[in-house]
């Protein structure tokens, strides 16, 4: 689990931006490939239209095929319980060890309880169900199918590393999802990605701006790309520079 704490005006902060965004700004600060990061698009968000959710993953890996084992099987309640180890909001991430899924990983009921114990959303490389009422909780939920029975389903290991369409998600990973996709944040640039959405939307403009003119053509068009492009290299150097001033400012003042 990350030791970088996140806080919630952070939180709220990049609820507030799609998740194509803040992969963009997660590229500025050059921390991994630009093909990493991201869940691919096996898993897709079933309730597109909500806004987006972010949270600590807590992860669990599923079967659904067969009865568990003797011995092979971790309780509902143990993951509830499992909960608590994370900070708050949550977002259940579930490795389906079925391939293909064989029956639903979620549903009305567990939906439910998961919201009641501080989720903002559920995420499996499998199935749900209980479509149209989990839609009405106003829980976010990503999945790759859709099955009608939940079958055999039980839980194996509670946080351990899963893999989720590519991407390697350990629990305590802050996680942003909406209708475009699942992206991690790393903790340790979360609160400088918040803060720099509103300037990388901003340089956007430029060429969306320019696009507006009565009259455009390639020059102005590359014109507006290369100023756009210019834009976003001094985002990260400016985000840098103000949070050092900040952490200066709450060192001198005592707050750290």
């Amino acid at each position: 689990m990350s030791n970088h704490e996140v806080s919630t005006d952070v939180i709220e902060t990049l609820r507030k931006y799609d998740s194509p965004t803040i992969c963009n700004v997660i590229e500025l600060f050059d921390l991994r490939p630009r093909t990493a990061g991201y869940v691919d698009s096996t898993v897709k968000a079933l309730f597109p239209e909500m806004p987006a959710v972010v949270g600590f993953a807590s992860t669990a890996t599923l079967h659904a095929s067969k009865p568990a084992e003797n011995g092979h099987q971790t309780s509902f309640e143990s993951q509830i319980e499992a909960l608590s180890e994370l900070p708050a909001p949550r977002i259940v991430v579930c490795q389906d060890l079925d391939s293909p899924p064989a029956a639903a990983t979620f549903g009305e009921v567990m939906c439910s309880v998961y919201q009641r114990f501080g989720c903002a959303g559920v995420i499996t490389t499998g199935c749900g169900r209980d479509i149209d009422a989990v839609r009405k909780l106003g829980f976010a939920a990503f999945a790759c199918s859709i099955c009608v029975s939940h079958g055999y389903s039980h839980f194996e290991d509670l946080h351990k590393p899963v893999q989720v369409g590519g991407l390697t998600i350990r629990p305590g990973d802050l996680i942003h999802a909406d209708a475009n996709g699942i992206v991690v944040i790393p903790t340790e640039i979360a609160k400088e990605v918040a803060q720099a959405c509103p300037a990388y939307l901003e340089s956007e403009q430029i060429i969306l701006h320019y696009l507006k003119n009565a009259k455009v053509n390639i020059e102005g068009l590359q014109g507006a790309f290369d100023q756009h492009a210019s834009s976003i290299l001094e985002i990260p150097k400016r985000v840098c520079a103000k949070s050092n001033v900040a952490a200066i400012e709450n060192e001198e003042n005592g707050l750290i």
